[in-house]
């Protein structure tokens, strides 16, 4: 099993480098978005903005044992796509979509890594609060990351906030560890019991994800071979952070101000 790698002050100020960079990509994509843009068009703003943040994708060519490279910088998840969906030039956005744009960068060595999803023109009452249940079920888990608590205390609030608003949340995949590689020891499920699970210390960097769905927590993998989907149709929604662990408390790395949208 891969170690816990506990970073030193200056490794987290290194990331703090490359999160902001990928909190400014995301922006960058966030501005694009509206109803007739075609996925593959938000890949290529996203490939110019990480040139312009001096930053190199995480995500393309990733490799993943039984998958063939990842083709893309980002992550497009339209409606009932969950995670890892690919940018393509047929899939074009529409007034009343959600699409959740996932990407991670790296500068120095260090990756930072965040997702967001965002409303495509006018959404229904319905779907917003599917958005604000599932960026609030991350907020919550976040603040639970902190030195002496488990893992289980921030994986409760992720499964707690969405379970509460009569969401459910996935198992099948989680988040994550990140520092010198993009996936790092701990997991951050998505679901946990409080006070089970990995003690927190001090100097851990967590890539925490809620990914909540309307429907049941069922999902398939698609025949593209990452593209992960819910089974029922209905849709499925994703927001992430990198996390630093500090003595007093979490610290966000990858803030930015499209953060305040929803």
């Amino acid at each position: 099993m891969q170690k816990i790698r506990i970073k030193n002050r200056s490794e987290i100020d290194k990331m703090k480098r490359s999160s902001q960079a990928a909190a400014n990509v995301l922006q960058a994509i966030a501005d694009a978005i509206e109803p007739g843009i075609t996925t593959y068009e938000l890949e290529m703003e996203s490939r110019k903005a990480i040139e312009q943040q001096n930053a190199t994708s995480s995500f393309l060519n990733y490799v993943i044992p039984g998958h063939e490279p990842y083709p893309a910088t980002i992550c497009v998840s339209v409606n009932n796509k969950v995670i890892h969906g690919i940018p393509k030039k047929s899939e074009e956005l529409v007034d009343g979509d959600i699409i959740g744009v996932d990407t991670a960068v790296s500068i120095d060595g260090f990756h930072g890594d965040n997702a967001y999803t965002f409303p495509v023109g006018n959404i229904s009452s319905e779907t917003q609060k599917l958005l604000e249940v599932t960026k609030e079920s991350l907020y919550a888990a976040i603040s639970e990351a902190k030195p002496g608590n488990r893992m289980g205390d921030v994986s409760f609030q992720l499964q707690n906030v969405a379970e509460s608003a009569g969401y459910s949340v996935i198992q099948n995949f989680s988040g994550h560890g990140i520092g010198r590689n993009l996936h790092e020891e701990p997991q951050v499920p998505t679901s946990g019991t409080p006070g089970r699970g990995v003690r927190l210390r001090a100097g851990m960097v967590l890539a925490i994800e809620a990914m909540v769905n309307q429907g049941n927590p069922d999902v398939d993998m698609l025949e593209d071979g990452w593209s992960i989907a819910t089974t029922d149709g209905r849709l499925s929604a994703l927001f992430e952070h990198t996390v630093a662990i500090l003595p007093e408390g979490p610290e966000i790395l990858t803030g930015s101000g499209i953060w305040e949208k929803v």
